[in-house]
């Protein structure tokens, strides 16, 4: 006989469901709960998969763990960039990437869903209110990969920018108005121009901008002033300034080549 409770873990709402509200025998309600062990193997999954938490299923595991799956991708491809692995080898690892990607939500219409969420939280029943900040757990990753995608990476307290997992199709054809809060909490509105995209990181913008030149990093700093150099990195002291916020560094621009994104 099956031990519902330490072999299962159902959550008790599900477990008075199945074998309370629907009267079953001890013969069906073992049955049933084989079925899901054939059918589901939750064991073999990471994190609360072998339990459950109370409204959560193998649904909302999954595209936690696909979130996982996309850094872990993004991961070994930086690494096979680093160690310098064949061509071959990182554009598989970058389709294989951008396929994942694919099945992630922001992806995904609400017609594709089912359902459109209304808040951040995973599991909010009618009868009890928000129970789990969901959005935590996945999103943590997609931020990361995005970050990734971008090329902005940090090792040994320094900032380097290397987009070669960024695509070309993600510039923009016509300049465009960007909207962001500056470290000193006010809003600020700048001019991209075409072949351009733009972000903020430690809430100082980053222009990325294509051209045929070679690539350049321009540092904008509070006083006005500007540095340009040939290498995609900041030194140790500009790096501590954009973590730390102070102002000191105002905008980076960087002037990149199609060859240092990844090829369609």
């Amino acid at each position: 006989m099956v031990n519902k409770e330490k072999e299962i873990s159902f959550p008790n709402d599900i477990s008075y469901l199945i074998f309370e509200k629907r009267k079953v025998s001890e013969e069906e309600s073992d049955r049933i709960c084989e079925l899901f062990v054939d059918s589901f193997r939750h064991r073999e999954f990471t994190g609360r998969s072998g339990t459950f938490f109370k409204y959560e299923g193998l649904g909302c595991i999954y595209w936690h763990m696909v979130a996982k799956l996309l850094l872990a991708v993004e991961e070994n491809f930086f690494s096979a960039l680093e160690s310098g692995a064949s061509e071959t080898e990182r554009r598989q690892l970058a389709e294989l990437y951008y396929r994942i990607r694919r099945g992630i939500g922001f992806n995904k219409t609400p017609a594709e869903y089912g359902a459109f969420p209304t808040d951040p939280y995973s599991h909010t029943p009618a009868h009890n209110g928000a129970r789990q900040p969901g959005m935590t757990g996945q999103v943590k990753e997609e931020v990361l990969t995005r970050f990734g995608e971008l090329g902005v990476r940090v090792a040994d307290g320094i900032v380097t920018i290397r987009p070669a997992l960024l695509r070309p199709q993600e510039f923009v054809s016509a300049p465009r108005t960007f909207c962001y809060l500056d470290v000193d909490g006010s809003w600020q509105d700048l001019t991209v121009p075409a072949k351009s995209l733009a972000f903020t990181w430690c809430q100082v913008p980053i222009v990325y901008t294509l051209d045929d030149d070679a690539p350049s990093l321009t540092i904008v700093r509070d006083d006005g002033s500007q540095d340009t150099c040939s290498e995609l990195a900041l030194s140790a002291a500009d790096s501590r300034s954009l973590f730390e916020r102070n102002g000191n560094v105002r905008q980076l621009n960087v002037t990149l080549t199609k060859n240092d994104l990844l090829a369609t």
